[in-house]
């Protein structure tokens, strides 16, 4: 009998070490270091076919390489084809991360049954039973998508050999495990080898895989970091499980960019496609209230609309206290001591609340206009005039800056019914015979002067 080899892996990052320590050398993180066995065969989970001749596969001058079969499979669903850039690239590998219960399964599971080509879901975490039920509430019936209750590598490729799918999705990477690495399933061995596997069977067969990755209580998918870099496309399904709204973003993509958004709407018939998220992201209310303004934001090629909203009050303890959801918090104070040097507004002791409804985080600093509008609508009391708008950033000497496709924001204003939009006089506006106005403003007391006078 051999002799069972074992090594030491810190479980945050991977990191291997040949004995235990208290501290990993490479995160930095305490008692994070845990034995595993790695005791391996010298076998291979997969194995390409043959080449013609015989022969291994030689390199080839670029301009050689044909790229005509790198067509995307179209996903039905057109917030995912969005987010990865026009749709599936066969052979490319996909991992989707997000909190327990957000909804990664019933995405996966509902995109599974609409698409066009033979599917196999394998699900490591609920029965074929489990999976039929909620299949019935999306979908009633699809002749292209087959279940697989699964977790074993090897056996799902021989199921894989036996049905010949098209797109494979795997729910979840942290449940499979292989008979080559002896570890606990979930552990960074298997992890690691799993996803290498799959990465093997994607290249080598030109078929598509989706992964669902679990999430640490730190919000970093669970495993290795190696498993986000191993992978093509990693996307991120987040929200709040009070609220009904689901964001998906892209944290990495080879094929594709990063700043794009997907929303969906979580309904008891599954997850539904939101094609104007700036109709969900403003508040409908029958009066005008201070402390609201409406700001125009890009998420990649998407312009949206989104409220601010912002409550100034008298510091009751004595220290001010400032408060930021969805909004960058060193941010908000370099606003706030912007306003109080440059356009002389005291609120060095008052308390400052700031949110962007929805649930989502804006990060693009063309809020920053709508961010000084609202609270000093706030503090005055005096509500932003209904039908305004606002995209301008602030810089520290009180001057609004330019913003990039202003066009594209003023466009989506004016769609959505906003008669006024306020940009920076120095930004270079190529539409003409709009049908909202365009107020340039240079500093932030031009701002001031034209809403509360």
């Amino acid at each position: 009998m051999s002799k069972v080899k074992t090594s030491f892996f810190c479980q945050n990052c991977g990191t291997q070490y040949a004995k235990w320590q208290g501290q990993c050398n490479a995160c930095k993180e305490w008692n994070t270091i845990a034995e595993e066995i790695i005791q391996k065969q010298e076998k291979v989970a997969w194995k390409s076919e043959p080449t013609s001749n015989g022969k291994a596969p030689r390199p080839l001058k670029i301009n050689e390489i044909d790229s005509t079969l790198e067509i995307r499979m179209d996903t039905t669903d057109g917030e995912l084809n969005r987010v990865l850039g026009g749709g599936i690239v066969p052979g490319s590998l996909t991992l989707l991360g997000g909190e327990p219960g957000i909804g990664k399964s019933t995405l996966l599971l509902q995109i599974s049954l609409k698409l066009p080509y033979k599917t196999l879901y394998v699900s490591g975490e609920e029965s074929q039973k489990q999976i039929k039920m909620r299949a019935e509430r999306i979908t009633p019936d699809s002749e292209n998508c087959y279940i697989l209750t699964e977790t074993k590598t090897q056996n799902i490729f021989k199921q894989i050999e036996a049905i010949q799918p098209e797109i494979v999705i795997i729910d979840s990477i942290q449940t499979l495990h292989t008979d080559y690495i002896e570890s606990t399933a979930g552990s960074i061995s298997q992890i690691r080898e799993t996803t290498a596997e799959l990465i093997k069977f994607a290249k080598e067969t030109n078929i598509p895989v989706i992964l669902i990755g679990h999430i640490t209580k730190d919000g970093n998918i669970a495993g290795p970091k190696i498993l986000e870099h191993m992978v093509d496309t990693v996307l991120q399904f987040e929200g709040d499980r009070n609220h009904v709204y689901r964001i998906l973003r892209s944290l990495k993509n080879r094929f594709g960019s990063t700043a794009e958004l997907g929303i969906y709407e979580m309904l008891g018939s599954g997850l539904r496609e939101v094609s104007n998220p700036s109709e969900i992201l403003i508040s409908h209310k029958d009066e005008e209230m201070s402390g609201t303004a409406i700001a125009t934001t890009m998420e990649g090629m998407r312009p949206l609309m989104i409220e601010i909203q912002s409550l100034v009050s008298t510091a009751v303890y004595g220290t001010p206290q400032r408060s930021t959801t969805g909004y960058n918090a060193k941010r908000l104070n370099m606003i706030l001591a912007v306003l109080e040097k440059r356009a002389g507004f005291r609120l060095g002791a008052k308390d400052v609340f700031l949110n962007v409804t929805g649930g989502i985080s804006v990060d693009d600093p063309a809020i920053d206009l709508a961010v000084v509008a609202a609270i000093l609508s706030s503090n005055e009391d005096i509500p932003v005039t209904k039908g305004f708008c606002f995209a301008g950033e602030v810089g520290l000497s009180g001057e609004i800056r330019p913003v990039n496709r202003v066009d594209q924001r003023i466009q989506e204003a004016e769609k959505l019914g906003f008669t006024t939009i306020f940009v920076s006089k120095y930004n270079k506006i190529a539409l003409k015979n709009t049908g909202i106005k365009i107020e340039l403003v240079a500093k932030i007391e031009d701002v001031a002067g034209i809403l509360f006078g």
